[in-house]
């Protein structure tokens, strides 16, 4: 996920702070961070594009903080056009959570903006752009905040799994076929032999009034998902490309999921793994096993696994209108890969899961 770049400066700038902290007997550090937001080249389809990005990285880099920690973070824009960065779910003064004409003008292309704060809490969070549609563009990246004291759950490896969705398109393009037509992009029309499937299965006059209470709404089944194509990533990297995260068998391996989407939900498993969940959006909850869950745009869920095999298992990631899928492998050694699933099908909705009142 991390280039050699950034990994040497989030060790100059954060291992200051973790050293004072230890000698300080731990009272609160303070440290200091600087992002630079660029335009950088990317490939994600095979095709060249421009992205914007921080410190040259997309997703950004890890910002590792501790709670308790006093926080400088400068923030310089090389773009054209304003920009900002906003620290999703955190606590914080009003000035610095970087909602630009709400809680501060925004970076003038350029310009450098100082955020400071006290770190007041602890989880997995994420930060973005909260500037015009740059966020779509690759400008998000994942956040660690180490509790000031031993969590409720002991882990032996620690992964940020951070998923996102990538489109050639500039995003103005997209916003601007959608508010043309709701439905642009959905490639998943119901057709005529659909019609008249349904007519056999539940009768003309059903049907009809079925497709009439649709169209009343503008809307239909298939509606599942605003956009359909895009590339979906896994920390930066494509299916093929298959970032993979290392451990040993009997480790608990704690996987921080953040779905940082512009526009997909995810439906999430790892086949031949069940999932304790032990927090929700940075909060510990009560430990839960699951096989699969769901990830709405902006959530983070932390779980653990435990694999008692050394062999590789597949983190699947499968869009919610099933239109694609991101994929990373949980590995004993690298280059190894495990089986990708097939699909789930997909679903039509009705009524009741458009959550509308039916009574």
């Amino acid at each position: 996920m991390m280039t050699s770049a950034s990994r040497r400066w989030l060790i100059c700038f954060t291992l200051p702070a973790l050293l004072a902290f230890l000698l300080g007997g731990g009272s609160a550090a303070a440290a200091t961070y600087y992002l630079t937001i660029d335009e950088l080249a990317v490939n994600f389809t095979g095709k060249p594009r421009q992205a914007m990005a921080i410190n040259g990285s997309v997703p950004a880099p890890l910002l590792r903080f501790r709670e308790g920690e006093e926080v400088t973070i400068h923030v310089t824009n090389k773009l054209a056009v304003d920009s900002s960065v906003h620290w999703h779910g955190f606590i914080l003064p009003n000035a610095m959570d970087g909602v630009p004409g709400m809680t501060f003008p925004g970076i003038k292309p350029g310009e450098t903006f100082t955020y400071r704060f006290t770190i007041a809490q602890n989880g997995t969070y994420w930060y973005h752009s909260h500037s015009g549609l740059q966020e779509q563009a690759g400008i998000y990246g994942p956040i660690i905040i180490d509790p000031a004291t031993p969590g409720p759950v002991a882990h032996d490896r620690d992964y940020v799994v951070m998923l996102s969705d990538w489109t050639d398109e500039k995003p103005e393009q997209v916003l601007a076929n959608l508010k043309k037509q709701s439905d642009y992009y959905n490639y998943n029309q119901r057709t005529v032999g659909d019609f008249f499937s349904d007519v056999g299965e539940k009768g003309w006059r059903a049907t009809l009034r079925d497709r009439r209470m649709w169209g009343e709404m503008r809307m239909t089944p298939t509606d599942i998902a605003d956009v359909t194509g895009y590339s979906f990533l896994i920390n930066g990297k494509t299916a093929e490309e298959n970032w993979t995260a290392l451990f040993k068998a009997g480790e608990r391996v704690r996987l921080r999921f953040i779905n940082g989407s512009a526009m997909s939900y995810f439906d999430v498993e790892i086949p031949g793994l069940r999932m304790q969940v032990i927090a929700a959006d940075g909060q510990n909850v009560q430990p839960v096993t699951v096989d699969s869950f769901r990830i709405a745009v902006a959530e983070t869920y932390d779980v653990i696994v435990t694999p008692e095999r050394n062999i590789p298992f597949t983190i699947f990631a499968q869009a919610m209108d099933r239109s694609g899928y991101a994929r990373a492998t949980l590995a004993p050694r690298p280059g190894q890969a495990a089986a990708i699933p097939e699909m789930d099908p997909r679903k039509l909705l009705t009524m009741a899961d458009m959550g509308h009142d039916m009574g």
